[in-house]
């Protein structure tokens, strides 16, 4: 049963906003050691902190962070801007949810609130506050984040785009109009990291993008999902050894994946992903697991299995332990960037 909390006014919900972890404040990694020595999700999450930073130290390794779920809005968004900040992933594959919903929502200045899962979710409705299990959003300003991206959309010459096109061109309007500053957007679009969402319509994108298709019915941007899967295989192909960190399962996983299987369709010879971590509470026995653990991720030929781990546990509560021991191992400051949004251009 529900407990009504008692609030009446939306005043009331949107008091205590959501705040991002910060993973130069604190070095997780004597936490990480401690848990090597243990068992269960301690020992997975300590062998993935080892098989990422392995990852970092591979001077070719090309490393593919994927997003699903919303990790974002829980207080991690700050986690994935800081990886690419500091050089530790070359590109990112996302639901358009984490992109748009999340990182562009605030990059407008807008917040996501500690909210209750336990909330009359009738109650929210009527005050128009969106519920992600124990965090708020107000509907209003996800209205706007929609409208923006239809404006943008408006702006820029009618054609087919990737989404990693059109997620670069909202870099560019952020570089000006951003009411926060440092997003995931803007800092990948300054440092030559691409983004790609292949389900980008499940999201505010997908409604402004609607709703400037309705305003502009014979001259309108459309999202090309065909060339961006090429665009991304392309990553693969001139990546000498690839690494995946992966939060969450879902379309973003099966599309990096698919990368091994498209660049040998196109007859490339390219390697398996040799490293890959997948943090999920996805359970295996329904053939689901976000569509497969990694060992059976390898008999499609898409993973290696020297090099992988599955951690089961929510993500908000493993992945600032192991971006802050990669952080402070400080492999990454050996690495050379990769800059591979420039070879789209």
């Amino acid at each position: 049963m529900k407990k009504n909390l008692g609030h009446n006014s939306k005043k009331d919900f949107l008091n205590k906003p959501v705040e991002h972890i910060d993973i130069t404040k604190f070095d997780a990694r004597p936490i990480i050691s401690s848990m090597e020595k243990m068992s269960f999700v301690s020992r997975e999450t300590a062998n993935a902190a080892k098989i990422y930073n392995e990852m970092l130290s591979e001077k070719d390794c090309t490393i593919f962070l994927t997003l699903a779920g919303s990790t974002s809005a829980a207080g991690c968004m700050h986690i994935y801007r800081d990886l690419v900040k500091y050089n530790m992933v070359d590109a990112i594959v996302a639901t358009g949810a984490s992109i748009i919903d999340m990182d562009f929502f605030e990059a407008l200045g807008f917040k996501h609130y500690q909210g209750s899962q336990f909330q009359d979710d009738t109650e929210l409705r009527k005050n128009y506050i969106d519920r992600i299990y124990d965090t708020y959003i107000d509907e209003e300003e996800l209205q706007h984040c929609d409208k923006v991206i239809g404006e943008i959309a408006d702006s820029l010459e009618p054609r087919p785009y990737t989404s990693r096109e059109f997620i670069s061109e909202l870099g560019k309007y952020l570089k000006k109009n951003a009411k926060k500053k440092g997003s995931l957007i803007e800092m990948s679009y300054d440092c030559q990291v691409p983004i790609f969402c292949p389900a980008f319509t499940d999201s505010s994108a997908g409604f402004g993008l609607v709703m400037h298709q309705e305003k502009n019915p014979k001259k309108h941007m459309t999202i090309d999902s065909i060339r961006e899967f090429r665009e991304l295989t392309e990553i693969k192909i001139k990546s000498k050894g690839s690494g995946l960190l992966m939060i969450g399962g879902g379309v973003p996983k099966n599309f990096i994946q698919d990368t091994v299987i498209c660049a040998e369709l196109l007859g490339k010879d390219v390697d398996m992903h040799k490293y890959a971590i997948q943090i999920t509470v996805a359970d295996t026995r329904d053939g689901a697991c976000s569509s497969s653990t990694l060992k059976e991720a390898s008999s499609w030929g898409k993973v290696d299995t020297s090099k992988e781990q599955m951690v089961f546990a929510e993500a908000t509560s493993v992945i600032p332990l192991i971006a802050s021991d990669a952080y402070h191992n400080g492999e990454w400051k050996k690495r050379d960037r990769k800059n591979f949004s420039k070879i789209f251009k």
